[in-house]
């Protein structure tokens, strides 16, 4: 049996409407290596992009309207939660002679376009030349922020004769990751220098109730939930959940 994603783009004669690529397979490699000039794509867009391709396809197929915009919405609807709008939707590509669940599960997952690219393209993508330091930086400027409200607040309590020589703690503030399918959990730094959080499950794709249970328990975290969102946005491709913990040394 072929590849999921080759036999999807040969059934529906899948295209790049873009004149420098051959072929959808060479457009894939192209932006997930990043061997056109332009920064590379992750996994998760170029599946979004794949994906995308696909519906526009079958929609065009059933004489459906294929406008960007209704496009966009109806494809998180096809692939998001069971809503009274995704039923509304489910109804209305009946009317085309469209089944929503069976287009949902037509359309290949991250960790498909991961095996395509990686096996049946046999692509390669220099990790260690990649541009990671906005990334980084990022993080670093998060960590700065997040140590001087830490110390803000310290220095507020003590004022308030509520801890004692609070304002003279030294606050440390971490960034660590902790893999969605496991307890395994390690420093941002670690995880960036040796290219994953999980050794184990590295491959896995994630559960959306873990990483929505990550999510909740950040916002329990003493460092605003604001600033770990954006942390956990901006960082990595790969969607393992941020932890930051700020630790404050007071002197007896």
């Amino acid at each position: 049996m072929g590849c999921k994603v080759d036999t999807l783009i040969e059934r529906h004669s899948l295209t790049v409407p873009v004149p420098e690529y051959d072929s959808v397979n060479e457009y894939l490699v192209a932006r997930w290596t990043g061997s056109d000039g332009r920064s590379a794509d992750g996994y998760k867009a170029l599946t979004e992009w794949f994906n995308k391709r696909l519906l526009k396809r079958l929609y065009e197929e059933h004489d459906r309207d294929t406008v960007t915009v209704h496009l966009d919405r109806e494809y998180e609807l096809i692939t998001g939660e069971e809503t009274l709008h995704r039923d509304e939707l489910a109804a209305d590509l009946a009317t085309d002679g469209l089944d929503i669940d069976e287009i949902d599960s037509e359309l290949p997952s991250w960790s498909t376009m991961r095996h395509h690219l990686k096996d049946c393209l046999e692509a390669e993508k220099d990790t260690q030349s990649a541009d990671t330091d906005w990334e980084t930086d990022t993080v670093r400027m998060a960590r700065e922020r997040a140590t001087e409200k830490a110390q803000s607040v310290l220095s507020s309590l003590a004022s308030k004769g509520r801890l004692r020589n609070g304002e003279q703690a030294d606050v440390d503030v971490q960034v660590k990751l902790s893999c969605p399918e496991c307890s395994v959990r390690v420093p941002f730094a670690d995880a960036v220098e040796r290219g994953y959080v999980c050794e184990t499950h590295v491959d896995a794709e994630p559960d959306e109730s873990m990483r929505e249970q990550g999510r909740n328990a950040l916002s329990l975290l003493a460092v605003p939930y604001g600033l770990l969102e954006g942390i956990q946005t901006a960082i990595l491709e790969d969607p393992y959940l941020v932890e930051a913990v700020a630790t404050a040394a007071i002197p007896l």
